[in-house]
């Protein structure tokens, strides 16, 4: 799998890559049901259609969110995951019970342990996350990426970070108070044009979490048919 390189200092940066890279076996490494089709959900229906075998690890059961007033949300949304596993063409999907939103609490070794258990399954050639500063300011989404690329190192694989340009980032956060960090559009390696049919379809899967979610809806209409990613790990 090539990686492109960095530009020499003082030039012109290199354009990102146009097309996901082919690999065997794919493993999301999420912090919450939704992470894998919120925003991994394009890249990893592309992936399995292209025929990687993907899995979905999520770390916590995205019992704290304040979208859903249910007395049982652990259990809603281990339903809503299992549907947009299948919707997205995920063969494994993987539900842990780490507490939502207290991520930076559990060492990062057992964290990295979860994802080589869930690793030895898989036999990924491939790890995707989110981007390193966790694209939405959520500090679980920094702490799962930080488990990724710690168990990468162990498992020798790269690991392609999601993220969200800059300058979209800029106008959520000022349009919606959001806290979304991303690189410029020109400092990811891959900017990857992509049909969002599957994850539309497991976008609504997670119906506890998507209606009425303005941000997330916002989000996608300002990225379009575009995606960017870049190689941590």
């Amino acid at each position: 799998m090539e990686r492109r390189s960095s530009s020499p200092e003082g030039s012109a940066p290199l354009r990102p890559e146009r097309s996901l890279p082919a690999a065997r076996s794919v493993l999301a490494v999420c912090a919450h049901p939704d992470d894998e089709s919120f925003g991994l959900g394009a890249a990893l229906a592309a992936l399995a259609g292209a025929g990687a075998s993907v899995s979905v690890l999520s770390l916590t059961r995205g019992e704290a969110s304040t979208l859903h007033a249910d007395p049982d949300l652990a259990s809603v949304r281990r339903d809503e995951l299992a549907a947009a596993g299948r919707a997205l063409g995920a063969s494994h999907v993987l539900l842990l019970d780490h507490p939502d939103g207290g991520l930076d609490g559990v060492p990062l070794s057992v964290l990295a342990a979860d994802v080589l258990d869930a690793a030895r399954a898989a036999r990924p050639d491939l790890l995707v996350a989110f981007d390193a500063e966790g694209v939405t300011g959520h500090a679980d989404h920094r702490r799962a990426t930080e488990a990724a690329v710690a168990s990468a190192r162990l498992l020798r694989v790269p690991v392609l970070a999601w993220g969200v340009a800059a300058e979209i980032a800029t106008r959520l956060n000022t349009e919606l108070g959001t806290a979304f960090s991303g690189r410029p559009s020109r400092a990811y390696d891959l900017e990857v044009v992509v049909d969002r049919t599957r994850q539309l379809d497991a976008i609504a899967c997670h119906r506890s979490q998507s209606a009425g979610n303005t941000v997330l809806w916002r989000r996608l209409e300002l990225q379009g048919d575009l995606e960017h990613f870049t190689w941590l790990a």
